[in-house]
């Protein structure tokens, strides 16, 4: 039962950027990020309240909070800029970015939890690298760096940074409390970040020109992202992690045919080399 929920958890994850684009044609993308983590907080503790986590609450001690602080302030960061990319980039370039941060993830557990590195994790790292490369071409990288601070590859490339950090500061966070509290505490970080990036840039103003149609794709883009959570945390509670992690992250291929389906982005052979190796990588991840 628990791999369906794993691939639940890809599905929801994989439609999460589609609804979210098609929220952020107009609205801006900070603004659009603390809408949908209302959304998000309010899954996240419901979900502390049906397994009844929130017991464990005082049992958190100040180094518990505080990286369950750090990884909420992460959260935040890698979603303004993956939402600001996607707003600006394609999702076909901008998600498999974004998902390579499995690389980064890999080589900070390597460094600071000290967890082994096996031959197939090195050819993993390669063929995801090298697929992440293949989809996005020269042009597209020499365009970015003409557009410095406006760029869809350097918000995707933090996305990525941030999401990585993310997952370290989160598992050190979450060793001695329920996964399950640990993601309600991160999130409410998040909704404070997101919330203080609108009224220090000033975009609160922003909040009255939203279109009812996309503020819908947004709250759908929430639930969507809350949905992800409750199959990923219900499929690691049942399943090993070292097979749901890498399930989840097969959501690209959900995005990308989404992609094609809503907003006609196709694939060069190229980048359909990129897929299948980021694909194969990933796989691997899962089965060795």
């Amino acid at each position: 039962m628990w791999v369906l929920y794993a691939i639940g958890s890809s599905f929801f994850a994989g439609i999460t950027a589609i609804l979210a684009k098609c929220g952020i044609r107009k609205t801006d993308s900070d603004v659009a990020t603390a809408i949908r983590t209302i959304v998000v907080l309010l899954f996240s503790w419901l979900m502390v309240l049906i397994t009844g986590a929130w017991t464990g609450i005082t049992d958190i001690n100040g180094k518990t909070l505080l990286f369950l602080i750090l990884s909420g302030l992460a959260t935040g960061a890698s979603w303004l800029c993956y939402f600001r990319a996607l707003q600006i980039g394609d999702i076909n370039k901008v998600v498999p970015i974004d998902k390579s941060s499995t690389i980064l993830t890999i080589l900070l557990a390597l460094i600071f939890l000290h967890e082994g590195l096996t031959w197939g994790k090195v050819v993993s790292v390669i063929l995801i690298g090298v697929g992440t490369m293949l989809m996005v071409s020269k042009k597209d990288a020499e365009k970015a760096s003409e557009q410095t601070g406006k760029s869809w590859l350097i918000y995707a490339v933090l996305s990525a940074v941030f999401a990585s950090l993310t997952a370290i500061l989160g598992k050190i966070g979450i060793t001695q409390i329920n996964s399950n509290l640990g993601t309600a505490i991160r999130t409410t970080v998040v909704l404070f970040m997101a919330w203080l990036m609108v009224f220090v840039s000033g975009k609160q103003q922003e909040l009255k020109k939203i279109e009812k149609r996309e503020l819908g794709f947004i709250g759908l883009s929430g639930l969507a992202t809350g949905a992800s959570w409750l199959c990923y945390y219900r499929a690691l509670q049942d399943g090993p992690a070292s097979v749901v992690v890498p399930i989840d992250k097969l959501s690209m291929l959900v995005t990308i045919a989404f992609s094609w389906i809503v907003f006609h982005e196709k694939l060069t052979k190229k980048s359909a080399l990129g897929v299948v190796c980021m694909t194969v990588g990933t796989v691997l991840l899962a089965v060795l």
